[in-house]
């Protein structure tokens, strides 16, 4: 099974950096690393074009024009681009836990699709992780409510799988698995939805109406989110319409999507 670990980034190079760093650091490696990046100027081209020089696995970089939130449609370029059977999906201001993707390629099964959860770190501990260009959070900078989900604890990963986060759109894009055959057959994410919003969410009941069931990585598969400023949410109303029009309709496929980039 070839794996892609496709990471959406804009303009936030001392994130990804740290992303990467994480990234290369992986028990199990991925065959191959994307970058969706939604319009980001020159300085991340150059980060990722550092990185690629020593990497051992290829790091891809998917580059469009900058118009504005436009994650979708760069996401589905980026999933059209990779190799991998199965795609691990996160972003860039995300670092990963070293087993993070061997935990993943452990829970993928045919039929599923599979979400985590995520740790939230404090601005002072984000900041303290640029200075020293470290990968390693400490507690202290986890936010209280979060520090359970930095547990790794191997054997109830399975246990868990089935048991918890039974509702759909209980996921963090940030932290997401899928088989690519899925993707395509419900023809990816929206590219009407702009602006942030809930597109993970309105994937994830597509794939459900697909057939393909949810499994929930806990205590493991885990992932640390540096701090930045929140996107702004005035195009959230649109996302929740469009979520349940999915859901009133059993809506399996999107007419916006990726079959135009295959």
């Amino acid at each position: 099974m070839k794996t892609s670990l496709v990471i959406s980034t804009y303009n936030k190079p001392q994130h990804l950096q740290l992303c990467l760093k994480s990234a290369l650091n992986q028990t199990v490696m991925p065959d191959e690393i994307v970058i969706a990046d939604d319009g980001s100027t020159s300085e991340t081209a150059d980060l990722i074009k550092s990185f690629s020089t020593n990497s051992k696995v290829p790091i891809v970089h998917v580059w469009h024009e900058d118009l504005g939130f436009h994650k979708c449609e760069i996401m589905n370029m980026a999933f059209a681009r990779s190799i991998g059977e199965y795609i691990i999906q996160s972003d860039g201001d995300i670092i990963f836990e070293k087993h993070f993707v061997e935990d993943h390629i452990r829970l993928a099964e045919k039929g599923y699709f599979v979400c985590g959860s995520r740790v939230y770190l404090t601005p002072e501990g984000t900041q303290e992780m640029f200075d020293n260009q470290t990968i390693k959070p400490k507690i202290k900078y986890m936010q209280r409510s979060h520090i359970l989900n930095s547990l790794r604890i191997k054997p109830l990963q399975r246990y868990f799988a089935l048991r918890y986060g039974k509702r759909i759109d209980k996921l963090r894009g940030c932290n997401m698995a899928f088989w690519k055959d899925d993707i395509i057959t419900i023809n990816g994410y929206d590219e009407n939805l702009t602006f942030w919003g809930h597109e993970d969410g309105e994937l994830a009941y597509r794939l459900h109406f697909a057939g393909v069931k949810k499994k929930f990585l806990k205590n493991g598969g885990i992932c640390f989110h540096l701090y930045h400023k929140e996107s702004s949410k005035e195009n959230e109303e649109a996302h929740i319409k469009t979520i349940k029009n999915v859901v009133d309709n059993k809506l399996t496929r999107c007419k916006n999507g990726i079959d135009k980039y295959l």
